[in-house]
């Protein structure tokens, strides 16, 4: 080819980049959006009666494993009150796409259908790709490969027919004791929090999804579980305004599209008896939208939980939480008794007709943003391959490798020689591990031991003179259970020997479980070689072998206090 014509291809091509490049910088953001008027927003807004336009405000519940009947009656729902949308829970990917296809059929008004997905779509269905939890994410030290998981995410909710993500959590977990946030935080530093929390959610928008940071102003400092009684918040003004809102301002600060409220009692920033937060108007529209200038969706946590129906049953909750400022109530006890409700409080003037007509344009403008007002239904063609895509299990395995964490130990210590006799147990298991699999493909030398989380003491004491015979010992300390709780179920006697293991010079713990689960264990601090992995997945197990093989360096960063010999921060990076 002539050097003219491929210089004139050279510039079509860079040109043709910029344009692209220019045309997805070009697209606002949602919050961008809501200071311009839209034309379909008013038109769709102007043909709704005042019960349909309250309707948008609500979003019930839905599943795709409760069969068919249920399935139907939320086809009712949507048929007869002319609902605003969806919050999916748990099910499949390929029975959920078709669903919110039949579901767009029978609504007047596009739906927008929103899940939690902290960690993708795995949080709620089989069959899909499940990133790692939050306090994982937070031991990481890159946080573009945090935006890319959140460009990753996004695409699979799309890919399924949902445009809202309830997510991230954006508290900051300084309560080891939580029984809610926990694993679900990226930690106990305000600035690793808002700093993580911001590069997923971006990552989400940048690709065309909803997000709303949760749960505001905060819900890591308490010890009870919203879900089943209210929680208090002791703390000052100052305190609060300092710590547990920091990352929410950042995060607002940023762009985020909505923000979920906690239930939570709050008395320094309201005093009223038994109010949970997402009741107070003195937080949701005082602090929230006026003091901290936020413009978007203010989402309520779901409104059946016993946080706020305790104290305020029969759809008071509802009514009080739409007069407090909340736009988007999640998950109302009765849907239909919330609308007759709240239509009497506009008709009363409980809420300005200005502030009225902003909440619903604000749920109409998401979903005009989202792509709603042209809805393409999704094709079931090729699914499972499009979620469940090796790029996605390549990042995977990228962001477990970034968050492995030496606590104890250096290059001589943690990487092993494959030549040497070689013992690698498992404990808290009854079969054998990633851990256990992939390590034997380096150390030949090697054999496999189990030990159950209840094991007796007289079958340990044989297993631990047994180890005594084997020059190097790979430890991994796992938790089988669905969550990775803050403490450990096993027996006393399996908790001491993990300290006689930690006490000898030539073996390597490794503690896939959540951090907090270290303080649980006396003694494991005198290991010579110490990692923490967070959790029990296969991913994580990988990295590991990497490490002891020489493969990886690891890189990860504690992101909350264990106790006084691991703090928030610690981590030894190897040479």
């Amino acid at each position: 080819m002539p050097k003219q014509k491929q210089n004139i291809c050279l510039t079509i091509i860079i040109a043709l980049n910029f344009i692209a490049i220019t045309a997805f910088a070009q697209k606002e953001s949602y919050i961008e959006s809501l200071g311009k008027q839209n034309h379909w927003v008013d038109s769709v807004y102007n043909k709704l009666s005042r019960k349909h336009r309250i309707a948008q405000l609500l979003f019930v519940r839905a599943h795709t494993n409760k069969g068919k009947a249920y399935a139907d009656s939320v086809g009712e729902v949507i048929k007869h009150q002319e609902i605003g949308g969806l919050v999916f829970f748990q099910g499949g990917p390929g029975r959920q796409l078709n669903l919110v296809n039949q579901y767009q059929k029978l609504s007047k008004i596009p739906l927008l259908i929103a899940m939690d997905g902290e960690w993708g779509l795995g949080m709620r269905l089989d069959s899909t790709i499940s990133y790692p939890y939050q306090m994982t994410l937070g031991a990481i030290q890159d946080n573009t490969l945090i935006y890319k998981m959140g460009q990753r995410v996004a695409y699979d909710f799309k890919r399924i027919g949902a445009q809202f993500n309830l997510g991230p959590d954006m508290d900051i977990n300084n309560n080891p004791n939580n029984p809610v946030i926990n694993y679900r935080s990226f930690g106990d530093n305000k600035y690793n929090v808002a700093q993580k929390g911001i590069a997923y959610f971006k990552g989400m928008q940048d690709a065309g999804l909803l997000t709303s940071a949760k749960h505001f102003p905060g819900h890591g400092d308490t010890n009870v579980d919203s879900h089943f009684d209210l929680p208090l918040l002791p703390y000052s003004r100052g305190r609060l305004d300092s710590l547990e809102e920091y990352p929410f301002r950042e995060a607002i600060k940023a762009g985020i599209s909505g923000v979920m409220i906690a239930h939570m009692s709050i008395p320094a920033l309201d005093s009223t008896t038994h109010l949970p937060s997402t009741l107070s108007r003195p937080i949701i529209t005082g602090i929230l939208k006026d003091s901290l200038k936020f413009k978007g969706l203010v989402v309520s946590d779901a409104m059946e939980m016993k946080g706020v129906v305790k104290y305020f049953p029969n759809g008071e909750a509802d009514v009080r939480a739409f007069i407090a400022g909340i736009d988007v109530l999640e998950l109302s006890e009765n849907s239909d008794r919330a609308i007759k409700l709240i239509r009497k409080a506009v008709r009363h003037g409980k809420v300005s007709k200005e502030e009225f007509e902003a909440k619903v344009k604000k749920v109409l403008a998401a979903k005009y943003w989202a792509g709603l007002n042209a809805y393409k239904a999704p094709s079931p063609e090729n699914l499972s391959a499009d979620i469940n895509s090796q790029t996605s299990k390549d990042l995977v395995q990228q962001l477990s490798d970034a968050a492995v964490t030496v606590l104890k130990g250096d290059a001589s210590t943690l990487k092993l020689n494959p030549f040497l006799k070689t013992a690698i147990l498992s404990i808290g298991v009854s079969s054998p591990t990633v851990l256990q699999q992939e390590a034997a493909k380096s150390f030949g030398n090697c054999k496999i031991f189990m030990v159950d989380k209840n094991t007796q003491a007289v079958e340990l004491k044989n297993i631990l003179g047994l180890l005594s015979k084997y020059q190097q010992v790979i430890v991994g300390i796992h938790d089988t259970r669905l969550r990775p709780q803050s403490k450990l179920d096993y027996s006393s006697d399996v908790k001491l020997m993990i300290a006689d293991l930690a006490g000898r010079p030539n073996t390597v713990i490794s503690v896939f479980a959540n951090a907090y689960t270290i303080a649980g264990l006396p003694g494991i601090e005198k290991s010579n070689a110490l990692m923490v992995c967070y959790q029990n997945s296969p991913e994580l197990q990988k990295s590991v072998v990497k490490v002891l093989t020489g493969g990886l360096k690891p890189t990860g960063k504690l992101p909350v206090s264990v106790n006084v010999f691991f703090p928030t921060g610690t981590g030894i990076g190897l040479q």
